[in-house]
């Protein structure tokens, strides 16, 4: 869509969107659902406009590939024709909601692979866009597809998640519901070519079953079996023992900063984390000339908060890197700010009883140890907006600058074992450092 059209008419939601902006208090938020997370660097520098013309200037990379506008003031229209002029928007308006389709943001590129989900992802998503069906979907409602990246976000939960599987030297499709591929098992599988059909029999048959009130599939499938559920789905399904005991394997969770290697030779992907999941409209356009200068005009954001440039010629890759570097993104993980991950905190969010930003910035330095990325969460609230899954360690705000401090546990639920009460900053800080630091990284 590249012409504005009047705004359409918006089911309550607390989700921002494209023309749902939700007012918070630093301003209203407008949310940008990328296809794939891929965007053009003349798309980017629109949203740099957008943000730079319409609102304060603060872009947020979001836990599911998609960029936010922080600090709308009151030319809301003109933000949205902005961003529409730019061909951001959805191909049809009431299907803004539902493009909720996560990807690798190496798909076509990882030498682990075993297809390109890209042609596959086109077709789920036209889908999702242009059935009226599909648009009654709840705007969290998430598909993944995964196609055997090694860089690929593996903990996060879904409504439905795909992942590639190999059988007998073929493509296949293994499939669950309402969980993630790297901790549950398959419930079937279908080949590659039924793929399109699966996600399409798995979203009617969900609407077919939920009340008003399960908009997510597991509202719906803690009141039914999941076996009556992939009972009543109209495919032919492959739930053999070699289906059912696949386990995708996890490899390397953690996003690898710098340089990545690619599938096609003498090319590299480069990859940076922006500081606490947020740009200055400087810095994303300057991530746009690096991705001209050095890449093929594109940029992939990342769920891990970052962007990735494609395409770099592996002898150009360094200088590439240094640019990212320059611009104050983190291409290291052995940057401390590297390591952590903080929602939007209390000023700009009601509900957070903390700076969690201002509070990750001062944490930040007393981790003087290596440690995975995204090792630490701050969370202002028991929403866990910043993270879709439990982070190795988390600081959960109690007021400002206190948390208490949790450790992730398999065999428990929630954040983890509550390992510390009404910690400050700096009492934290010797904490994780100085005695569990190690046991976060397993």
């Amino acid at each position: 869509m590249n012409e504005l059209q009047p705004s359409p008419a918006l089911r309550p939601s607390a989700c921002p969107g494209l023309w749902r902006i939700v007012q918070a208090l630093d301003g209203g938020i407008s949310r940008i659902k990328l296809n794939g997370g891929e965007i053009s660097a003349g798309q980017a520098d629109a949203v740099a406009e957008a943000a730079e013309r319409f609102a304060i200037g603060v872009i947020e990379l979001t836990n599911r590939s998609n960029l936010q506008i922080r600090g709308i003031g009151t030319e809301r229209d003109a933000l949205i024709a902005c961003l529409l002029a730019a061909g951001l928007g959805p191909t049809q308006m009431a299907g803004d909601d539902v493009r909720n389709l996560m990807l690798s943001p190496t798909a076509g590129l990882d030498r682990a692979m075993l297809f390109d989900t890209r042609p596959l992802a086109r077709q789920i998503l036209d889908s999702l866009q242009s059935s009226p069906r599909f648009q009654q979907l709840s705007p969290k409602f998430a598909v993944q597809l995964d196609g055997g990246e090694a860089m690929a976000m593996l903990r996060h939960p879904h409504d439905l998640w795909l992942s590639a599987l190999s059988l007998e030297g073929q493509p296949w499709l293994a499939f669950g519901l309402a969980g993630c591929p790297s901790e549950d098992g398959a419930l079937g599988a279908v080949p590659l070519a039924q793929g399109h059909a699966l996600v399409l029999a798995v979203l009617n048959t969900f609407l077919d079953l939920a009340s008003p009130e399960q908009a997510r599939m597991r509202q719906l499938l803690a009141t039914m079996d999941v076996e009556a559920f992939v009972a009543r789905l109209p495919l032919t399904l492959r739930r053999d023992v070699a289906v059912r005991q696949w386990r995708r394997g996890v490899g390397d969770l953690a996003q690898p900063l710098g340089v990545y290697p690619q599938l096609q030779p003498d090319h590299a992907a480069v990859c940076a984390v922006a500081p606490l999941g947020r740009l200055s409209v400087e810095q994303l356009r300057g991530v746009a000339r690096l991705a001209r200068e050095w890449g093929d005009g594109s940029l992939r954001m990342t769920p891990w908060q970052g962007v990735l440039l494609p395409n770099v010629a592996v002898e150009q890759a360094s200088a590439a890197v240094a640019g990212l570097s320059a611009l104050g993104l983190l291409c290291d993980v052995r940057e401390p700010l590297a390591r952590l991950v903080a929602c939007t905190g209390s000023t700009g969010c009601a509900k957070a009883l903390s700076d969690t930003k201002g509070d990750a910035q001062r944490l930040a330095p007393l981790l003087s140890r290596s440690g995975a990325l995204g090792a630490v969460h701050l969370s202002g609230c028991q929403r866990s907006c910043a993270m879709a899954h439990a982070a190795p360690a988390t600081l959960l705000a109690v007021g400002p600058g206190h948390y208490d401090l949790y450790f992730h546990d398999p065999a428990q639920p929630g954040l983890g074992v509550l390992s510390g009460r009404n910690l400050t900053i700096e009492e934290a800080g010797v904490y994780l450092d100085t005695r569990l630091w190690s046991n976060i990284d397993d």
